[in-house]
């Protein structure tokens, strides 16, 4: 059985404490333990910000890109490796490990490449100068800069590669150091990337710390340059930002949380379409890739009322193709979920949903004697309007049927239900419907994605977060943003505005 050590104030800290196990959610069998007893966690955050933060932040951009990609090349060249850690310890299939494996080091290497394309500047500017006096040699100007203190990202555990190494990336290539805590049940991945990046070398001492366990004290000494971004339940979410010692020192809080994904089909599309293809498929994909447990997943499926037997029998039938078994069977379409409470989860959100609807295909019952598996569940409302579909998510293999009129208005009424949303999409060849359904989801959504017959071929699936695009979301979905290229670099920069003589103002 795998010890997970912490790698702390430059050295690697054995697990001690109050040990947590973590376990096959194939086998049920125990396979590691972690704990993080006896790291003073005041030590941890010094080290980062008096040796880690002057390193990075006296590197320009393109040197800390350079930095990013050799961590990149790194992870890469033990990539096969990682992928069987990956079936073993967080059930995914091949095809899921690779997704979260490969998308960690796609999010690296793209800001390794904008870091090269910023060049060898420190700083970054947010416009232009602006004359402040009657002539522009008094003129002003908005100064980014690297904030003087440490990146704790709290992480789950549902993409221990593509989760922790997507906020480095940023933080690393803003020049702000960080803290990775990864979510323990899959915990013995983030392990195994968080040795390679140390092993690998090119990071400044103190400029990625990893924790394997319990967070102990350390938000009690976070202090006002330092920034704690989150990803999790909702609940855990609001605990974190009304922690007394982050509201009383304003410590900078990013939250990415619970989100009622929607798709929406409009009444326009024919079912022999390139766009109700993609529209199925989309579907089938979001409900059964890693077992249902991104927060990009759709939990609501909106569709016409006189489409709704028809949708719902594509479903049913595509849902029943999907082989779930041992993730290390390469017939295996869909492993089992990541832990024991995951489980219990899922299947309590299953029966809770089933009493406002009907069971379509799946349910919450054992499919296999052993593991932590569910069946594909798809729950058909009676009522598309029920509380029960827009108040809780079920984070796993299980999305419900809402009938709706077919207005677009209608549709975002629905989907905004949700109190707030990472990504909804809807599918519809009539640019007037796209337009008025998009603009009455916007307010309530991070990511609008759009389909139609004219992109079908060339579209990456809505589920999918891409470093080029704003990855967060309002209300229920945490009110936080990531990645987005250069704007992912603003939650660790200072904006200043520099007043001044025009000549002495940097450029």
């Amino acid at each position: 059985m795998e010890r997970l050590q912490s790698h702390v104030l430059g050295r690697w800290h054995d697990a001690a404490g109050d040990l947590a196990t973590l376990v096959d959610p194939t086998s049920e069998s125990p396979i590691a333990v972690c704990g993080s007893g006896g790291i003073d966690f005041r030590a941890v955050l010094a080290f980062a910000r008096d040796q880690g933060g002057p390193a990075l932040a006296g590197l320009s951009f393109a040197e800390r890109g350079k930095l990013l990609a050799g961590v990149a090349g790194a992870i890469h060249a033990k990539r096969d490796e990682l992928i069987e850690v990956s079936i073993r310890s967080a059930g995914t299939t091949r095809g899921d490990a690779k997704f979260d494996i490969d998308g960690a080091i796609g999010t690296l290497t793209y800001y390794a490449g904008l870091g090269e394309k910023l060049g060898a500047r420190t700083y970054l500017l947010d416009g232009a100068q602006v004359q402040l006096g009657r002539t522009p040699r008094f003129s002003g100007v908005h100064l980014c800069v690297p904030r003087r203190g440490v990146a704790v990202h709290v992480n789950a555990f549902n993409f221990p590669a593509w989760g922790m190494l997507e906020k480095a990336a940023c933080a690393l290539l803003a020049g702000v150091p960080v803290v990775e805590k990864p979510g323990t049940p899959t915990a013995l991945l983030a392990w195994r990337i968080a040795r390679e990046v140390v092993e690998h070398g090119g990071l400044p001492a103190g400029a990625f710390q990893f924790i394997a366990g319990s967070l102990g004290d350390l938000l009690d000494h976070l202090g006002p340059q330092d920034a704690l971004a989150f990803t999790g339940s909702s609940a855990t979410g609001a605990k974190l930002r009304g922690h007394p010692n982050l509201v009383r020192r304003n410590v900078r809080v990013n939250i990415e949380a619970d989100s009622l994904n929607a798709a929406v089909l409009a009444p326009d599309v024919d079912p022999g379409s390139e766009t109700f293809g993609l529209f199925v498929n989309n579907v089938v994909l979001d409900m059964t890739q890693k077992t249902g447990q991104k927060c990009t997943a759709v939990r609501r499926v909106l569709v016409p009322g006189d489409a709704l037997s028809l949708v719902r029998d594509e479903l049913v039938a595509a849902l029943a193709r999907i082989v779930v078994g041992d993730p290390a069977d390469k017939a295996t379409r869909m492993g089992p979920l990541a832990s024991k409470s995951q489980l219990d989860d899922v299947r309590a959100g299953i029966e809770r949903l089933a009493r406002a609807g009907t069971i379509a295909c799946g349910g919450a019952g054992p499919i296999r004697p052993q593991g932590y598996f569910v069946a594909p569940t798809l729950i058909v409302a009676r009522d598309g309007r029920d509380p029960a579909f827009h108040a809780e998510e079920v984070f796993g293999p299980v999305a419900a049927l809402l009938p709706y009129s077919g207005e677009a208005r209608e549709a975002a009424v629905l989907v905004n239900l949700g109190g707030g949303g990472l990504v909804c999409s809807a599918y519809s060849n009539d640019a007037a419907w796209n337009q008025a359904f998009a603009l009455e989801a916007a307010p309530w959504h991070g990511r609008v994605w759009l389909a139609s017959d004219k992109m079908a071929e060339q579209a990456l699936p809505p589920g999918m977060v891409l470093p080029q695009m704003v990855h967060g979301g309002p209300g229920r979905a945490g009110g936080g943003e990531e990645l987005g290229a250069e704007r992912g670099l603003s939650f660790y920069l200072q904006r200043t505005a520099l007043q001044g003589f025009q000549g002495h103002l940097p450029t």
